[in-house]
C-alpha cells in the first residue's frame, strides 16, 4: 500500500504560491505576506494635534517547501501554527520583551516562525531532526530571508528521539530563554519524544518559558462515536504526566487568549491553540 501523502490546509485557503523557479526539483516557492507595525519609541502629532498613526510596512516571507509529503516529512510543508506563532512574536517584539533573548525553536521545519523571531531578539537557534533535507531548506530559507534576519541565526539538528546531544546543541539549550513549537502534536510516539525533549530544555538552568502552537485535528472514532482530537489528548495527559510524577519539573501551563493582532495572512481557524509554559511561575 502506497504511504499516505498529506497537503497543508493553507494551502487551499489563499494563493501564495509563485512562479519562481525553486532550488530543489518538487518544491514550491510561496511568498507568506504580513504586516509590520514599526515600534515607536514616542508619540507623535501632526498639525492639528491629532495622533500620528504610522500605518504598518507590508512584509514578505519568501518560502521554498513542498507542496505535498508524506507524514514523516510534513516539515518540509507551511502549517497554520506557523503563522499563529507569528502573530504572537510580532507582538511580543513590538513590546520588547524578545529584546536580548536567546529563541530556540523544536520542529522548525521550513524556518518561516524563526525568521519573524530573529527579526526582535539577540539570537535565535532553528533547529530540527536531520532527515529528508529539512535543515538545508532551513538554511535555504534564510538566505532567501536574509533582509528580515536581524539576530545571530544558528541552524541545528535536534531529534526529540535522540537523548545524546552535542556539545554546541546542549551550550545553546543552557543559553536559551524563550522556547517556540509550532504544529509539531501530529503523532502521539513523536509527541511522547517531545514531551521528553521539552522536560530536558525547560529544566536546564530555568527560567525559560516555551510559546506553543496547535492546531486540534479532529478525528471521528468508533470507539467514542464522536469526532475527538487524540493527539492533543496525549499531549495533555503526557504534560500532566511530567507535572504529577516529576518533583524537578512543576511547570506553570497557561491557555493564552488569541487577543493579539492578526499579521500574517490566514484563517485563525478555531482549532488553532496557543499554549504558555513556563519551567518557573509565568
Amino acid at each position: 500500500m502506497p504511504e499516505l501523502k498529506v497537503t497543508s490546509e493553507i494551502y487551499s485557503e489563499y494563493d501564495y504560491q509563485t512562479t519562481k523557479d525553486p532550488s530543489i526539483e518538487g518544491n514550491v516557492i510561496s511568498e507568506f505576506p504580513f504586516l509590520l507595525p514599526k515600534k515607536k519609541e514616542t508619540l507623535t502629532f501632526d498639525e492639528d494635534s491629532d495622533l500620528d498613526v504610522e500605518r504598518p510596512k507590508k512584509e514578505v516571507i519568501r518560502i521554498e517547501h513542498s507542496p505535498r509529503t508524506n507524514i514523516a516529512l510534513v516539515g518540509l510543508q507551511v502549517w497554520r501554527g506557523a503563522f499563529l506563532l507569528g502573530d504572537l512574536l510580532i507582538s511580543l517584539g513590538l513590546r520588547g520583551e524578545l529584546a536580548g533573548r536567546t529563541v530556540l525553536e523544536l520542529g522548525a521545519g521550513t524556518g518561516i516562525t524563526s525568521f519573524v523571531a530573529s527579526m526582535y531578539a539577540k539570537r535565535v537557534v532553528c533547529t530540527d531532526i536531520n532527515y529528508g533535507g529539512i535543515l538545508d531548506l532551513i538554511k535555504l530559507n534564510s538566505k532567501n530571508n536574509a533582509q528580515l534576519i536581524k539576530s545571530v541565526f544558528k541552524v541545528l539538528p535536534l531529534d526529540f528521539t535522540e537523548t545524546s546531544w552535542s556539545e554546541e546543541l546542549s551550550r545553546e539549550v543552557a543559553d536559551t530563554d524563550i522556547i517556540l513549537a509550532a504544529d509539531v502534536i501530529y503523532d502521539d510516539d513523536i509527541t511522547a519524544a517531545f514531551v521528553s525533549t521539552l522536560q530536558r530544555i525547560l529544566n536546564t538552568r530555568p527560567p525559560k518559558t516555551l510559546y506553543m502552537a496547535l492546531e486540534k485535528r479532529y478525528v471521528f472514532t468508533i470507539e467514542h462515536l464522536d469526532s475527538v482530537a487524540p493527539c492533543y489528548e496525549t499531549f495533555l495527559t503526557l504534560i500532566d504526566k511530567v507535572n504529577t510524577d516529576n518533583p524537578h519539573s512543576k511547570w506553570t501551563m497557561e491557555l493564552l487568549p488569541l487577543n493579539f493582532p492578526k499579521y500574517f495572512t490566514y484563517e485563525r481557524a478555531k482549532e488553532l491553540l496557543l499554549w504558555k509554559i513556563c519551567s518557573t511561575p509565568c
